[in-house]
């Protein structure tokens, strides 16, 4: 069993983006969205929102794409006062409520954790987050220093679920 198939995986919470300003009159809220592509997050109909480790469910009424971005109707959200309130919050779903993906690919979600390694064995530390960068997108990883590897394919030479690490076309001095 790997470590994303445990009934602790399944609920954790895996966060897909974050409400911004309110939209309109009606209570609709900007969001910023990180999955890829940015509409993936209107797939769910039921998310959790919170902040600072307090979660509450709540239902997605509506949600549309603009050329400014995606724009959602939260259910008992009616006014832009009750709007303004929600802002800066994260927007999650269970693990369990992601789909499956096909072989050789993951969540970044699922890597977050693992412990990397060069091709060598070399501990270069642990994968801590991922960080959009202008080029791209990088995953962080800490250890005895901190490493900014490109998410690319060519870098991650495998993933080793059920042993808990990553292993990295990466140098631990680079």
């Amino acid at each position: 069993m790997s470590g994303t198939d445990s009934p602790a995986a399944d609920q954790r919470r895996v966060i897909l983006g974050r409400l911004g300003r309110p939209f309109g009159v009606q209570g609709w809220l900007r969001v910023t969205s990180f999955t890829e592509p940015v509409e993936n997050i209107l797939e769910h109909a039921l998310w959790q929102v919170g902040r600072a480790g307090q979660w509450r469910e709540i239902e997605l009424e509506a949600g549309r794409m603009t050329a400014k971005g995606v724009l959602v109707k939260l259910a008992g959200i009616d006014t832009p006062e009750s709007a303004r309130l929600e802002g800066g919050a994260d927007v999650a779903v269970f693990r369990s409520q992601l789909p499956p993906l096909p072989e050789g690919e993951h969540y970044w979600s699922d890597l977050e954790g693992l412990q990397a390694v060069t091709p060598q064995g070399e501990a270069l530390g642990r994968v801590d987050h991922f960080r959009g960068v202008p080029t791209g997108h990088v995953m962080v990883v800490r250890g005895e220093r901190e490493h900014w590897i490109p998410m690319t394919k060519d870098r991650i030479v495998a993933v080793e679920a059920d042993a808990g690490r990553i292993v990295l076309d990466w140098g631990v001095d680079w």
